[in-house]
């Protein structure tokens, strides 16, 4: 059984927390201006709008994009930090987590462009009009809030002692 320490402990609880929190902080962000949204009176096209884009973002980024690959990955290397704890990556162990640094080249590209097409659309969607921006922010909430549970769920098992198949996609495996 290999000996977890004190480092490795905290860049995993650090790594675990930053991520939630960044993902939570959006959260915080978004949910005034959907829950404005939501107390207006919507049209059937608003309705139906909101409806569709909340299940689209449901599967898109909830199930797709968390559940499937962003959620394992990031638990993975959750215990990976845990089990091979460095300095650097204990500081930055939330940007590690998400695969910015020490991650195969693939995993840091996706991390980038990810996070600059998240950019992108926040900036896009600040010029649609009211209720709209709020109706988007609402599937957008719901997607982040899903992916938090998916995250926890993935970590927990990742930390819990058993096998946990996911590859942390680090460089090198050791």
């Amino acid at each position: 059984m290999k000996v977890v320490r004190p480092m490795g402990i905290i860049g995993a609880v650090w790594g675990f927390v930053g991520v939630v929190s960044l993902l939570g902080f959006a959260i915080f962000r978004l949910a005034p201006r959907a829950w404005e949204a939501l107390s207006e009176p919507l049209s059937t096209v608003q309705w139906i709008f909101l409806i569709g884009f909340t299940l689209f973002m449901l599967v898109a980024e909830g199930y797709r994009g968390f559940q499937k690959k962003f959620s394992p990955r990031t638990a993975a290397r959750v215990k990976y930090l845990r089990d091979h704890p460095h300095p650097v990556r204990v500081i930055l162990a939330p940007l590690f987590c998400m695969g910015y640094f020490f991650a195969k080249k693939k995993t840091q590209i996706t991390s980038i462009c990810l996070t600059l097409g998240i950019i992108l659309l926040v900036v896009i969607v600040r010029f649609l009009p009211n209720p709209w921006r709020g109706l988007v922010d609402t599937g957008v909430v719901l997607g982040l809030a899903y992916g938090i549970v998916t995250f926890a769920v993935f970590t927990a098992k990742a930390l819990g002692g058993g096998e946990y198949s996911h590859s942390p996609e680090v460089p090198v495996e050791s």
